[in-house]
């Protein structure tokens, strides 16, 4: 079955050249102008993958990617002009997977889709993989990609899924920065490991009571952050 995505700019010529060469590598492309017209297309459909710029009409891109993630962890790339706030970029308010700095080159556009499809086919053929994992008052569902604290369920991204997914299912086991980056984002992945942290801190904020003294996913002074 053909892999779908969602290309979301307002600039015509932008995505017609991404909808070309996706559609050259046999990827069915949905194309939206603007950010009513994104959300519209996010809620009525499903994908494998959102490219979402950050600055359109009607609604931003983050926005628009908020809203997104009350209905779906499908992932979501933003592309945005240089020198946003890494922080911003990353989705801590608003949950994006990942992002591409404009201009970019359209086979690093395809690469990074590639590579995180990958990851994804990946995950759903390890069938021997447990789909429940329980641990104290946490609860990870890994088919349905779900994770309840005593019975509540809470919201993460694709990527706080998947680094909590990795941890949970190793408890004990210290994982470095730059170890968790190449297993979780791809050893083609261009950012560095403070990518890693902030997803820790947002996933922390999120599943932990206190996060400043987190009862879950702790920290290894000097070496790295492992599930307790």
């Amino acid at each position: 079955m053909a892999q779908r995505v969602l290309v979301v700019d307002d600039e015509k010529l932008i995505v017609k050249g991404i909808r070309f060469s996706l559609e050259q590598d046999g990827m069915e492309v949905d194309c939206a102008y603007d950010g009513e017209e994104a959300l519209d297309f996010a809620r009525q459909n499903q994908y494998d993958m959102v490219l979402l710029d950050v600055m359109l009409p009607k609604m931003t891109g983050f926005e628009v990617c908020q809203q997104i993630r009350e209905f779906s962890n499908v992932p979501i790339v933003m592309l945005t002009a240089k020198g946003e706030d890494m922080d911003k970029i990353l989705g801590l308010e608003y949950g994006a997977d990942d992002y591409i700095t404009k201009p970019f080159n359209i086979l690093e556009v395809k690469a990074r889709i590639k590579a995180i499809m990958r990851r994804t086919n990946r995950k759903s053929n390890r069938q021997e993989e447990s789909k429940v994992v329980e641990r104290g008052d946490m609860r990870l569902d890994c088919e349905g990609r779900r994770v309840y604290i005593k019975e509540k369920e809470i919201n993460l991204t694709a990527k706080e899924f998947e680094l909590l997914e990795l941890l949970i299912k190793n408890p004990g086991k210290v994982y470095g920065r730059e170890n968790l980056l190449k297993m979780v984002w791809g050893s083609d992945y261009p950012g560095d490991v403070r990518t890693v942290d902030v997803h820790i801190r947002r996933l922390r904020e999120k599943i932990e009571e206190v996060p400043g003294e987190p009862a879950y996913v702790r920290t290894k002074w000097g070496v790295g952050y492992y599930f307790a």
